[in-house]
Formats: structure tokens, sequence, C-alpha cells
């Protein structure tokens, strides 16, 4: 079974230990994936962050708590947690100013950390973005979320199967998913406990979202079957200094989807923006 390769590790002042991945030099760009089960920051990310760090950035890849090879306690996987942990990785690393690329539940770490930290965050890359309506509207709008759910509570993704099918419904196209994706999930899973994600709560941010000030490039693929991509008319309407760009054939995943185009326009935005 293939597992994720290891990079660095950083222990917090609370004595969570957080894993990551970095590459190049510049200024920092930090990558947040999303809450699917057997996640990790490379899976999401391995196909992004070695091109930006080509471009001329320091591009740092963390694993959340509770995923990849970072530490998994037995808590509640509050917003809060997860943005605690990220300002804490970002202290350790000595970084007064940040990018953040956030897809999905790092879509909304990402705002509540700008929200909390305004002055350290320098631009907003934001992918199909959670945190913009009720989770029980996700739960009750959505075919993937239900289906994740589900899967995780079963136990069937513990076996390659289960995952492949629950990873296609992040793609508009499933041939997509690559047996070491899969694999990489698989093993990460086997190792979540399962609060992770039975106590994960995301609160509903599109009330402050006009205090957003950093320029925002937003991704959504309109095929979504986790966040709709109705989002994105909640934060075009609540922010300033935003642009979003509505993706065909596409599904949760644009950075795997569209690979060479979301580095490209990403790293566009990063240098001229």
């Amino acid at each position: 079974m293939s597992a994720i390769p290891e990079g660095h590790f950083v222990q917090l002042e609370d004595g969570l230990s957080l894993h990551y991945h970095e590459a190049g030099q510049g200024e920092a760009v930090l990558f947040l994936h999303g809450s699917g089960p057997g996640a990790s920051g490379y899976s999401n990310f391995k196909g992004n962050y070695p091109i930006f760090a080509e471009a001329g950035v320091r591009a740092i890849v963390p694993d959340l708590p509770g995923y990849g090879l970072s530490d998994k306690p037995e808590t509640e996987y509050t917003l809060d947690f997860f943005v605690a942990a990220v300002k804490g990785l970002i202290d350790q690393l000595a970084i007064d100013s940040v990018t953040l690329v956030g897809n999905s539940l790092g879509g909304a770490i990402a705002i509540k950390l700008t929200l909390d930290y305004p002055e350290l965050v320098r631009k907003l890359i934001l992918m199909a973005p959670g945190g913009l309506m009720e989770k029980e509207q996700y739960f009750q709008e959505m075919e993937g979320i239900q289906k994740m759910a589900a899967a995780f509570a079963s136990g069937e993704l513990k076996d390659a199967s289960g995952m492949r099918r629950l990873l296609g419904l992040q793609l508009f196209d499933a041939s997509q998913v690559t047996d070491e994706t899969v694999n990489e999930r698989v093993a990460v899973v086997h190792e979540q406990p399962v609060c992770v994600l039975s106590t994960m709560q995301v609160p509903n941010m599109a009330s402050r979202l006009h205090e957003l000030r950093c320029p925002i490039f937003g991704i959504w693929g309109v095929n979504d079957k986790f966040c709709p991509s109705r989002g994105a008319d909640t934060m075009m309407n609540a922010c300033s200094n935003i642009r979003f760009t509505l993706l065909s054939e596409c599904g949760h995943w644009v950075m795997v989807e569209h690979e060479a185009w979301f580095n490209r326009q990403c790293i566009d935005f990063i240098r001229h923006n």
C-alpha cells in the first residue's frame, strides 16, 4: 500500500505535532486541504506545490491535525481548533506574511484565519470553500457529503474499492482518480479516529465575508457534489477585491481536474495582484 512520503514535522506550543511538505524559496504560500476521509496535504496538492515552488515561492503543504501524518488526537475538530493549529505552524516557521490556498474545509480555515489575523494574510485563493451556509444544508443538499459520511461510518473506506468510489464523487471525470491517491488515503483512514469527522463543526461565516479585505481569487466547479457552486455568488456579493472563475466539467477538486490551468492562474494571481 502506498504511503504519503515523509516531509517535515513541527511541534506546536500545545504539543501537537504537524507534518508538512515544503519546497522552494520566496514569499510563503500555504496550501490547506479538505476534510475527506484519508485526506492529506500531499494527496491533494502533489501536482501543484512543486510547480509553485519552481515559480519562485516558498510552498508549504501541511497535513491538518487528524489527517495525513499529523497527530490525530481524540478531541473536537472545530474550525477554531484547525485555525489555531495552522496559526501555530505559521508562527513556528517564522512566517510574517502568507498567501493561503484552501479547498473545501481548507477554504473555510483560510477564511477564518484571515478574519482572525487580517494583517497576516496577503492574498486568498479559494477552491469551493466551506463555511458559507449552515452545516445542515450541506448534508441535506449535497450527495457527496451524504455518501462520504455514510461510507466513513460503515468502514468501507478502509479498502481501495470503497475509497475509489468516494473519490470518484470528488471529480467530474472519475477516471482521474489514481491508484496512488487511493492507496495514500486508505493508509490514512486506518489511523483516523471517528471523531475527526463526527465532531467537525464549521460555522456559517457568510455574514462576516464583507470583513475580508485582501485580494481574493476563487474557483468553483459547477459539478461540485460537496459544496454548491452558488457559494461563488455569496462571496462575490459580499467581498471587495475579488474575482471568481466557474468551470464546467469540474467537480470539487479543480486543482486535480484542471491541474495545469489551476497552477498557471494561481501563480499569475500571486505574482501580479
